[in-house]
């Protein structure tokens, strides 16, 4: 069995006009899924914070993780979110990490 190494990238929103934001985050997920190395992406709400948006995304590859924030996806998202959030999106790395790892 090969060894997966999966990155994980998080990128939380908070929403200056929620229905527009969505919108744009919704489209990137959709066309974002299917890009080189992608495992998934999935757009959350939060259930305490009204407004807020989180894009979590799992990733073969730190290579491949990081081709895509230079992609077009990535670049259109950024532009569109410019005026429907109150402030930059908080984006984080995480290595992921295996239950087999911890044993």
């Amino acid at each position: 069995m090969a060894d997966v190494n999966v990155t994980v990238v998080t990128m939380s929103f908070q929403a200056a006009e929620p229905d527009r934001l969505i919108s744009v985050l919704a489209k990137y997920v959709l066309l974002s899924r299917s890009a080189p190395g992608c495992r998934n992406i999935d757009l959350c709400a939060s259930a305490t914070r009204e407004g807020r948006y989180l894009v979590i995304e799992k990733w073969e590859s730190t290579d491949a993780q990081r081709a895509h924030f230079d992609s077009d996806e990535m670049i259109e998202m950024a532009a569109s979110c410019r005026d429907l959030i109150t402030a930059p999106p908080e984006i984080d790395l995480y290595d992921g990490i295996s239950a087999h790892d911890l044993i």
